[in-house]
């Protein structure tokens, strides 16, 4: 007998169950549902090739002998990722907590105010250390964080029309190589120029809307920049500084000499290296540019009986909303990565973030005195914790090399001979004798002595230390025994609602299951010490692990070029719009500027194709739903000459399965176009069609939506495209690790690699079989919903053959005509129900969106069924008169704890009908910390950080 398959764990619905769904669907098997659903002319005719399923207890060995097979060594490599101790407190309540990682963006704020706090706590932190009054809740990465940078001081320059045709952008040649590469890459295809040179001697003028210098620098110098940035801003050329929170403990910031804008990466503040991300990026500036700035803010507002509570804040500038004319296309925070890091501030304090911070300094000038004592020389004239060491005439790069990789060590190799060294957090007294062995050894002096115990030793100057306070909210001086901070998370963890507590119903974002086996190997040192610039011999169980996702997801996909890159959706759908202009400039087509996007493309589609450099052409849909055919062949024709490419989601966005695909592609191409397939819905086609089949040139994948990746609270999230064979030599490259840098689009040069064995992970152990059961199922699933629901709601779209996909669009506009209950009174309500809402008003107005997933049983599918319809009937008493429409339990939804137990109940409806509208929810209550948030308020008085009041 074989072992247990994981499928059986994975999918909700089991054989009794189904033929059950399938009656009430009205057919005779899942098949009859799915020829009904998916088109016949796009179907595989042959079973994925994929290896064969594991089982957990198989897959848990394999992916063991794969993390044996990376070598932990001590890393001194730096560039922007530095080893950190996780507290344990904070690695096991969050990092290895599902009401933590399985949580999903916090739109719906009033189930959300416990990551809601933690993320408003990291806003407080980087405003705090980069002395900038606003910051927003964390970005991609570090390099991508400058390209964002780049883009928002371009915006604030179009403004004004003295500097509206600056288009040249300063870096300066200190900068870390891969945040230039990406720099290059964003300029490249937004059709402006990058200047790279020396900050001192540069002569900016009207020409040069930005500049980007890096503090301290990628040798690890500390320069003084006050000169240069009134020199920027003599002529209105903004300045953006790539910085280290943990340098700006002890160095004077960047908001006290005159920046405009300071980011970078969060990791050293208790997030493992991960052979290069996840990671939070931070991005603060000055609060006037509010509008401009990239990425989500949380804000403190208020609800409807004036206590304080904590929202997403000017929503109005997101992609989702503005579209083409949003600042930027950014949809994945880096959540969950960043609350880790507000709690590794608040857990240390300022005073324990000093010590950490005095102590890595410390040891790095101990290092550089010891090594210049032995005929070193270290060329840093100030440094925090980085030192350029250049190498007597005696001694070459191969002999420090060789010396420390018997010790098991890792250092930067400049190309022009010198030795690169960055202390951080874990570097020990043990660790420093060792490192200084290795120099010793080379030079013949045998005499290191043991450090027993690490001097403190400042070397920078008076005028470059910091002065200024941080940190002095309570949140940052109160929790920092384990028992404090222990309670601290979870009180804020028991206001969130997350897959831990039900059935998250969202359309278009797939909350799935996140599997224990899944994430547990993420815990392995072989994963997670590993630097992403360690030698490739080091990593061979990561390359082992990476080369065999990317033939499985080539084979998923039917498109043989894979590039894992991009972190997150819409990282990947910018790189797959990049792609092709490389691909169209190679061919002497490079005029192509026209991307054509259906009505009903993901709010992303516009916003990424502007930051490629296109020009968003809208195509409209039927009454049905569907790509209007003759409206794009009009287009088609229309822009022919221009075509780059048509973006397409399928099935769409409106959850149907379209029957013309194949046609929309055939009129693409013989336009001279590419097709661009997003991949969002990709869980509705594994195992049964894939874009390769349908005609599609490139797609990009979300891992954290289609193949098992938690959403963390809105991040960490993976993007990688597939691409046809003629768009392999344009795939992303990386200065670094890959022998060319064309289309750089992350840091890493594999992206967020530490959450890549998730994905890796869920496809072994569910095989091609799992695979293609799942997607069937999620089909299964919307399609029993949609038959429930349909005589209440009523469903929006459905397919040729009446039909869903893997996800419904409830209507709600008839509601409102006849009782003024809207479908947000509808998503409120479902909280005292204990359910996360629906997709709220995307992507039709005045809707719903539902996807079940593959992964919810029966019982909950049916509970969400009970908790919809009995919503409905109170919809019916307020329309049958039963209660008034300014006082029901729509309008007054939420009910959070605090009203329900109170002595005092104004309300015309019972208080039991409230707080327990069906027998499970009393046995079950998930408690509600706040009433329905005023949104206008909390933008009409943006506050972004912690107040002491």
């Amino acid at each position: 007998m074989e072992m247990e398959h994981f499928k059986t764990r994975h999918i909700g619905i089991n054989p009794s169950e189904m033929e059950k769904m399938l009656e009430t669907i009205g057919v005779s098997n899942i098949d009859e549902l799915i020829d009904q659903t998916i088109p016949y002319d796009i179907r595989l005719t042959k079973p994925l090739a994929l290896p064969k399923a594991l089982s957990e207890q198989e897959y848990a060995e394999e992916i063991a002998h794969l993390a044996s097979k990376n070598h932990v060594c001590t890393s001194y490599i730096g560039m922007g990722w530095y080893d950190t101790i996780t507290p344990a407190v904070i690695y096991r309540n969050v990092f290895e907590n599902p009401v933590w990682y399985t949580s999903y963006t916090p739109y719906q704020a009033e189930v959300s105010q416990g990551r809601l706090e933690a993320l408003l706590n990291f806003q407080t932190m980087v405003s705090d250390l980069t002395a900038l009054p606003l910051a927003n809740s964390s970005l991609l990465d570090e390099a991508t964080a400058a390209a964002e940078a780049a883009t928002m001081m371009y915006a604030l320059c179009a403004r004004n029309k003295a500097k509206s045709l600056a288009d040249t952008l300063f870096v300066d040649e200190h900068i870390f190589p891969q945040t230039l590469s990406v720099l290059r890459t964003r300029m490249h295809h937004a059709g402006k120029n990058i200047v790279v040179g020396d900050y001192k001697t540069i002569t900016l003028d009207d020409n040069f809307f930005g500049a980007i210098i890096q503090y301290p620098n990628s040798d690890g110098n500390v320069e003084d920049y006050h000169h240069f940035v009134e020199k920027a801003h003599a002529v209105d050329c903004k300045v953006a500084v790539a910085t280290d929170l943990l340098a700006l403990v002890l160095l004077t910031p960047p908001g006290e000499w005159g920046a405009d804008i300071a980011f970078g990466s969060s990791q050293r503040f208790g997030i493992p290296l991960f052979y290069g991300g996840p990671s939070a990026a931070f991005f603060a500036t000055r609060e006037e540019y509010k509008r401009f700035i990239p990425g989500r803010i949380i804000g403190i507002s208020k609800d409807a009986y004036g206590k304080k509570a904590l929202r997403m804040a000017l929503q109005t500038r997101e992609q989702h909303i503005k579209r083409e004319k949003a600042t930027s296309n950014i949809c994945t925070a880096q959540a969950l990565l960043a609350t880790m890091s507000s709690f590794y501030a608040a857990y240390h304090g300022p005073k324990g973030l000093k010590k950490i911070a005095e102590r890595i300094h410390s040891i790095a000038s101990l290092i550089s005195d010891e090594l210049t004592s032995m005929g070193y020389k270290q060329l840093n004239a100030s440094y925090f914790d980085t030192l350029k060491i250049k190498l007597p005439a005696t001694i070459s790069q191969k002999d420090i090399r060789n010396n420390a990789e018997i010790r098991n060590i890792n250092l930067r190799y400049f190309k022009s001979g010198e030795i690169g060294i960055s202390i951080d957090e874990t570097t020990n007294s043990y660790r420093a004798h060792e490192l200084l062995a290795v120099f010793a050894m080379a030079a013949g002096n045998s005499n290191v002595f043991m450090i027993d115990d690490l001097p403190k030793k400042i070397t920078l100057t008076q005028e470059q230390l910091r002065t200024s306070k941080y940190l002095t909210h309570p949140v940052f001086n109160s929790y920092h025994t384990e028992t404090e901070m222990m309670r601290y998370i979870k009180r804020l963890e028991r206001k969130d609602i997350s897959l831990a507590h039900s059935m998250i119903p969202l359309g278009s974002c797939t909350m799935k299951l996140n599997a224990a086996s899944e994430l547990l190997p993420m815990g392995y040192a072989g994963f997670q010490k590993i630097h992403p610039y360690a030698p490739i011999e080091q990593v061979q169980g990561y390359h082992e692990m990476i080369e065999e996702l990317k033939s499985m997801l080539a084979e998923i996909t039917g498109l043989p070029g894979v590039s894992l890159q991009p972190n997150s959706g819409a990282a990947g759908e910018y790189t797959g719009l990049i792609v092709i202009a490389s691909y169209l400039e190679s061919i002497g087509q490079g005029h192509r500027n026209i991307v054509l996007i259906p009505a009903s493309a993901h709010g992303t589609n516009p916003a990424s194709s502007v930051q490629a450099g296109y020009t968003p052409i809208v195509v409209a849909c039927d009454e049905k739903g569907n790509v209007d055919m003759d409206d794009l062949r009009k287009k088609a024709e229309e822009y022919g000459n221009d075509l780059a490419a048509f973006m397409i989601t399928y099935p769409s966005t409106h959850g149907i399965f379209e029957t013309e695909i194949k046609e929309m592609c055939r009129i693409i191409h013989e336009a001279g176009g590419q097709v661009y397939m997003d991949g969002a819905n990709m869980n509705a086609q594994v195992g049964i069609t894939n874009p390769g089949t349908i005609g599609a040139d490139v797609c990009h994948l979300n891992l954290h939506k289609t193949f098992a990746i938690p959403h963390g609270g809105g991040g960490p999230g993976v993007g990688p495209i597939c691409v046809a064979e003629h768009l392999i030599p344009f795939l992303p490259g990386h200065p670094v690790m890959f022998e060319s840098d064309l289309n750089t689009v992350s840091a890493a040069p594999y992206g967020s690699a530490g959450i890549l064995q998730i994905a890796y992970a869920y496809i072994k152990m569910m095989g091609a079989d799992g695979l293609t059961e799942a997607t069937k199922v999620a089909i299964l699933n919307a399609n029993y919903l949609a038959e429930k629901l349909k005589d209440t709601y009523g469903i929006v779209y459905r397919g040729a053959n009446g039909r869903v996909g893997h996800e419904l669009i409830l209507e709600c506009r008839k509601i409102k005509e006849i009782s003024g209950i809207t479908e947000t009174d509808i998503a409120k309500r479902l909280m005292d129900y204990g359910f996360h809402a629906p997709t709220l008003s995307f992507p039709v107005h005045g809707t719903l969106m539902v996807e079940p997933t593959e992964s919810e049983s029966l019982a909950e599918l049916d509970r969400f069924v009970e908790a919809m319809n009995n919503i409905y009937e109170e919809i019916m008493e307020i329309v049958e008169g039963k209660y008034p429409a300014h006082d029901n339990v729509l309008v007054n939804a939420p009910h959070p704890e605090y009203e329900c137990v109170s002595d005092e109940w104004k309300h015309t409806y019972p208080r039991n009908k409230a707080v327990y509208p069906l027998p499970y929810v009393a046995e079950n209550k998930f408690w509600i910390n706040v009433a329905r948030i005023d949104d206008a308020f909390g933008d009409r008085n943006l506050v972004a950080c912690l107040c002491e009041d």
